[in-house]
């Protein structure tokens, strides 16, 4: 499997460049943010989303080079990223993150919440600096989207009548909105057509899709040492995603093991064993695979260089963390 390091290649130097500014960006005022700040910009994560951001402004600045209000992006993207995950730690009371722990777990929930809301903030005051009323438009979105997912899937706890389309809506709201809206942001940015816009929004869209249906998968098939964080975790907290979903069209006693809570003894075991004797798994890696697909032919209207191809390997980069 290429890991997401190689991949980015034709960024890397764009990726350590973000990686000094992000801690200079939060700034040093505030002696618990900065350290949980740095502890959050130092925890290892992939980069996936500003790398994404940046190569796609690379793909559209084909003659020249980017611009800093490309790389600006490219840093509120991973800020408010950052941030989400601050909060999610806090609600679904996550110790560890990425093989760290959590903001929360070292510094107490009010700290994390003020860190989420601090990064939140700061983003978008650098947002505003942008002067690009469409990207501020863009990536507020994101944030409303950010809440709505979160608000969404607290309500849809152990509800087994929840349908594809809301989980669907859902990680829209809670993963892809994130990459669409930043990744025509960047084609903004680079002044595309209006219409080469929307391809980049909707390649952001289903690549979205299919990563977090990936991530879904992974929390049936890996470990714990891989998730860097507890398998099976989701289900645990009642957070029904698409092998969960799949696997209630075939397994009827799955449902009553998932409205009592897996309240018994053995009763999360069990509906884990229901899900992998279950097609849920190769249904969720079908319909992961339908998304990748569909992001690189939106992907492909854009005019060949090294950073559309990245952007196309990414897809399948998203699909090999299954294999």
């Amino acid at each position: 499997m290429t890991p997401a390091t190689s991949l980015f290649s034709p960024v890397e130097a764009d990726l350590q460049i973000l990686a000094e500014n992000l801690k200079q960006l939060v700034g040093n005022r505030h002696p618990i943010l900065y350290a949980a700040a740095e502890h959050l910009f130092g925890a290892g994560g992939k980069r996936i989303r500003p790398a994404i951001v940046l190569l796609i402004s690379r793909a559209t600045m084909q003659e020249q080079d980017i611009t800093p209000r490309h790389r600006r992006l490219a840093e509120i993207t991973e800020m408010i990223h950052t941030a989400s995950l601050v909060h999610d730690d806090v609600v679904d009371e996550s110790e560890i993150r990425r093989g760290v722990p959590t903001v929360h777990s070292l510094f107490g929930n009010r700290i994390a919440v003020l860190a989420g809301d601090f990064l939140f903030a700061q983003s978008s005051w650098y947002l505003a600096n942008l002067d690009s009323l469409e990207v501020v438009k863009l990536l507020s979105e994101v944030i409303m989207d950010l809440a709505a997912g979160e608000i969404q899937q607290g309500l849809n706890r152990f509800d087994s009548s929840t349908s594809l389309d809301v989980y669907l809506q859902k990680s829209y709201y809670k993963t892809a909105s994130l990459i669409a809206n930043s990744s025509k942001a960047a084609g903004v940015l680079s002044n595309v057509s209006s219409d080469t816009a929307e391809h980049l929004y909707n390649y952001g869209r289903h690549l979205g899709l299919a990563f977090q249906i990936v991530d879904d998968i992974l929390d049936f098939t890996s470990s714990s040492d891989t998730l860097g964080k507890p398998a099976g975790s989701d289900l645990k907290s009642g957070n029904l995603t698409a092998p969960v979903l799949f696997a209630l069209e075939e397994q009827p006693y799955l449902e009553v093991l998932t409205e009592r809570e897996f309240a018994q003894q053995g009763d999360l075991e069990q509906a884990m064993n229901l899900i992998k004797n279950s097609q849920g798994i190769q249904r969720s890696k079908e319909l992961a695979t339908h998304h990748a697909k569909i992001a690189v032919e939106h992907i492909e209207v854009i005019p060949s260089s090294q950073s559309r191809q990245t952007l196309i390997n990414l897809a399948d980069y998203v699909l090999s963390r299954l294999y």
